[in-house]
């Protein structure tokens, strides 16, 4: 036989006191002599009582969960920066439904309907190009939203973000110092603020800099496969025709353009060929080559980012809208400077 869950009316009665102090003990316990809270919570654990969070947030208007909408999961960056969002909703007593569009705009408005339907606290997203009008409902609903990474322009809403365009430019300005004049870029597609980003700063560094030129290699994707996709494109050119620095969009494609260099054995990073990636992900590191990259502050990025939402949450529009942009750090290993 099924028992019957205690209520909020069973633990008062057995604890003598009124619906009322049960809830000032649960909710507000300042007002609550020690006595008193204490022959509550005995009449708690006596019962085994267990409180419905669920239907006291639809009560209250709000829940204590936050929704994190993350372009792609297999990026590195989007895990670190899940961690970030995480710890400081742990701080608060929040807790952080992940979701993943996978770069796809139908998938998005489907996690943000959900999130909507959910009434959480605050929505979290790296949005693709057509989200602005749906944040921009859930917002008249009471869900304030925070953008984070790819940067944007629109001033209605907070966002956090890394200057990719000063990445690009440090990591290009380093191959040039080292001495590299044909540079390829590696990453795609060009339709990612995030590449585009990069390719612009690579572009701006390039031109201060007479003799160094710049060849763009386009991938599909950002993976590990399609940086030994190019990896391979340059490895089987002349060797008059090859660049003599890469620098990858990001360390998976760096990673992969890494193993294709060096598969065959005929080529040596980087004395043959320097190669330079972005997002200091964990194995850049402990690849056979350390891989020299533009470092992103990734949960700190989540860790502020979730600040700004529970202050927006908090204060509403008297909170007003930051705009705070991280700038990366250039880490150098040795597939750009040998002995390092």
């Amino acid at each position: 036989m099924s028992r019957v869950a205690a209520s909020v009316r069973d633990v008062a009665s057995l604890a003598g006191v009124s619906v009322g102090t049960v809830s000032n003990v649960l909710n507000r316990p300042e007002r609550v002599s020690l006595d008193t809270a204490a022959r509550v919570y005995d009449a708690i654990e006596r019962l085994g009582f267990v409180r419905n969070d669920v239907a006291r947030q639809l009560r209250l208007g709000r829940s204590r969960s936050i929704g994190l909408v993350v372009l792609d999961l297999r990026d590195p960056f989007f895990t670190d920066l899940a961690r970030g969002v995480e710890q400081r909703a742990a701080e608060d007593g929040h807790t952080v439904l992940l979701a993943n569009s996978g770069d796809d705009s139908e998938r998005e408005a489907a996690h943000l309907d959900m999130f909507g339907e959910q009434r959480v606290r605050g929505v979290i997203i790296s949005p693709l190009a057509d989200a602005l009008p749906r944040l921009t409902r859930l917002r008249a609903h009471g869900i304030p939203t925070v953008l984070v990474d790819p940067r944007t322009d629109d001033a209605d809403f907070s966002s956090v973000s890394v200057d990719d365009v000063a990445g690009g430019c440090m990591a290009v300005t380093h191959l040039a110092e080292i001495g590299r004049h044909r540079i390829a870029f590696v990453g795609g597609p060009a339709t990612g603020r995030q590449v585009a980003d990069r390719l612009a700063g690579a572009r701006a560094a390039v031109a201060r800099f007479p003799g160094v030129t710049l060849e763009v290699i386009t991938t599909r994707r950002l993976t590990v496969l399609d940086g030994r996709a190019a990896g391979e494109l340059v490895r089987d050119r002349a060797p008059a025709e090859r660049p003599d620095a890469i620098f990858a969009a990001n360390d998976l494609l760096a990673v992969g353009a890494l193993q294709a260099l060096m598969m065959a054995g005929s080529m040596r990073v980087p004395e043959d060929i320097a190669l330079i990636g972005y997002g200091d992900i964990e194995v850049a590191s402990a690849t056979v080559v350390p891989l020299s990259s533009m470092r992103r502050p990734s949960e700190v990025v989540g860790y502020r980012t979730l600040d700004l939402l529970l202050g927006e949450a908090l204060d509403g529009a008297a909170a007003g809208h930051e705009q705070v942009v991280f700038q990366p750090e250039l880490v150098v290993r040795g597939s750009t400077v040998p002995g390092r």
